[in-house]
């Protein structure tokens, strides 16, 4: 047996059986681990912890059971039990893939990764995660947990964004999958330690499976794999938020663009910071009104940028206000809201003002 095979076998070796006494293997995505189940899981997981996700999850799949259920259910409905979870075109792209699978696939995942990957949202790994923890097959996977095992494990430079490290990893990542058999397990154990031990600012070294010929830990230098991405210094935008308010207490909400930041999702009007908000009532709404509390500013940060918030509550004072003209706005009650899918920020303010009434 050459060398590189005989250091692959050892290392799945190693990882199952640490797996088998140590893993998480009770999560709500391992029981009834079916393709579609499996990929929800995978899709809420990107950029995000699994104690974030289990209660998301378990109110997704309660809402919508199978594939058929969630291609059949309103986007707002969707959004609606995204809220709060982030990165929200990954819940655009889990109904417009059910949709697709639905149409072109009879209402099933399919089982091959090609076509799996024409899907919107499922990429290279997350097609190989699906395919492996459900379906058994020996598939190679590659996610921010695996990137990080790997690349401390042989000690490799450079930022694993990058096209030469990230293809020097699938490389890696296919030398070290064993046969189809252990496949689904091995992916769930290499994701795992990832995850619990081999953790980006605290790895537990002491603790791994693998710990003996990991080339960081004899280097004395773990936290230091991965190589950070080269950080470049963010854009600040600043907006103003408008709370307006009819008399019953309803506020205003407008339905943002299907692409782009809180695609789909129902938000406050928003003016440039230095527009006059009683003029935007006057245009939009063909009335006046007159402002009530400026709540404090605060600040949502996206990967590409900051966004400052001032918000602003209007009280509508006059009849004939508040006339909706198109289908993208709605009176929203607080105290008793309705199924929509909010924005974070939106949604905290909107808590604020029921919580300062």
């Amino acid at each position: 047996m050459r060398r590189g095979a005989q250091v692959s076998a050892d290392f799945s070796v190693r990882l199952l059986a640490w797996f088998e006494h140590h893993g998480r293997q009770d999560l709500p995505w391992q029981r009834d681990p079916s393709a579609y189940r499996v990929w929800v899981s995978e899709i809420m997981l990107q950029q995000t912890q699994v104690a974030t996700v289990i209660p998301y999850f378990e109110r997704f799949t309660a809402n919508f059971p199978s594939l058929r259920a969630l291609a059949g259910a309103p986007l707002d409905a969707v959004l609606h039990h995204w809220s709060g979870l982030g990165y929200y075109a990954r819940a655009r792209n889990l109904h417009r893939a059910a949709n697709l699978a639905c149409a072109v696939h009879g209402g099933e995942l399919p089982q091959d990764i090609e076509a799996l990957q024409a899907l919107p949202g499922i990429g290279r790994s997350t097609a190989a995660a699906i395919l492996s923890l459900a379906g058994g097959q020996r598939q190679v996977i590659l996610d921010g947990n695996v990137k990080r095992v790997l690349t401390r494990h042989f000690a490799i430079e450079g930022w694993p964004g990058s096209s030469a490290v990230t293809r020097r990893l699938w490389e890696l990542a296919d030398s070290l999958t064993p046969a189809a058999r252990d496949c689904a397990a091995y992916n769930q154990a290499i994701m795992d330690l990832g995850a619990t031990l081999c953790t980006r600012a605290r790895p537990d070294c002491d603790a791994c499976p693998v710990m003996h010929d990991c080339r960081a830990r004899q280097l004395g230098r773990p936290r230091d794999f991965p190589e950070p991405k080269p950080r470049r210094a963010l854009p600040t935008r600043v907006v103003r938020m408008l709370l307006v308010r009819d008399a019953e207490g309803a506020v205003l909400l407008e339905r943002r663009p299907p692409a782009g930041v809180w695609g789909g999702l129902w938000c406050l009007p928003e003016i440039a910071n230095d527009a006059d908000p009683l003029d935007w009532c006057t245009e939009r709404l063909r009335g006046r009104g007159e402002i009530g509390r400026r709540l404090p500013s605060r600040r949502h940060s996206f990967s590409h940028f900051h966004l400052d918030i001032e918000p602003v509550e209007i009280l509508l004072n006059q009849p004939g206000c508040g006339v909706l003209e198109a289908g993208d706005r709605l009176w929203y009650n607080p105290a008793q809201p309705d199924d929509v899918g909010l924005a974070a920020p939106v949604a905290r303010l909107l808590d604020e003002v029921v919580g300062t009434q």
